[in-house]
This record gives C-alpha cells, structure tokens and sequence, in this order.
C-alpha cells in the first residue's frame, strides 16, 4: 500500500513541475516576441535596401522621390531605440528556430552597438544622397550593405 505521504510529495511534484514548465513556457513565449519584433525591423530594413537596390542595378527606374522616401525609411529604421528589442536570452540557443541572433551579440557588448552606429552612419549618408541621381546612390548604397553584412556574418547563425 502506498503511503499517504507518497501521493501528497507525488502531487507536489507535480503541481511544481506543471507550474514551472507553464512559466517556461510563459518565459519563452514573450522571448519569441523580442524575435519577432527584430525580424520585422530587419524585413523593413530589407524592403527599403532592395528597392534602392533594383534602381541601382537597373531593374527599376531610377525615381528621386522614390529612392528619397525609401533612404530616409531605411535611416529611420536604423535609428530607433532597438536596445528593446534585445533582451539576454533571446537568442537561437534559447529559441531555436525562432531566431538566427547567435549569443554572442551578448557575449561581446558592446561590440554589436557599434556595428549598429556603422549601419546609421551609412544610412545618413544614403539618405543624403538618394535623390541626387542614381550615381550618387551607387556611391553610397555598397556601405549599407557592407555595413549589414558585417554584423550578420558575426552574430547571425547561417540559414540551415
């Protein structure tokens, strides 16, 4: 026969275990969404890139006001406060298949921000010169992407 006491500890555990795994869960479910929010900076970073981008390659014309708009988008993006959006622990060990931000983005703070000011800095000088002509965006949009594929060659896990 099985002792009162058994079933009582056996209850607890598992009462602690449901209530721990649900936090886990809960805990990993608002990680998911500093994730989110990062993806969707870095799609809206992407669209503004590629379309300046096709203009510069010829596959779009080249429209001023278009490629302004698109530059100063792309600045905009750069400069908000994404400090937020970075919490430890959210990154592809933590949430794998959710992210691709490789721990090391955290491991050598602040070396990540200050590929962040690379990124604005080029941004600036995109915006500044986006409506002056498509040679004048030729001249400025290679440091954008150089500047974005810095910073996910070193804190990016590749795409499986």
């Amino acid at each position: 026969m099985i002792k009162k006491w058994v079933i009582t500890a056996g209850l607890v555990a598992l009462g602690l275990f449901a209530i721990t795994s649900a936090a886990r869960s809960d805990a990993h479910i608002k990680l998911e969404k500093y994730s989110t929010a990062r993806q969707a900076l870095m799609q809206l970073q992407s669209f503004n890139l590629l379309e300046l981008a096709a203009m510069v390659k010829g596959e779009a014309d080249y429209d001023a006001k278009l490629a302004q708009d698109l530059a100063n988008n792309l600045l905009a993006v750069a400069k908000l406060q994404q400090d937020v959006m970075w919490p430890q622990g959210s990154d592809s060990d933590a949430l794998p298949g959710k992210t691709r931000a490789l721990k090391l983005a955290w491991e050598t703070y602040p070396e990540i921000a200050n590929r962040r000011n690379d990124m604005i800095k080029a941004a600036e000088a995109l915006a500044a010169s986006a409506g002056g002509g498509v040679d004048a965006l030729k001249g400025t949009i290679g440091d954008v992407g150089r500047a974005c594929t810095l910073c996910h060659d070193k804190f990016r896990a590749r795409a499986e």
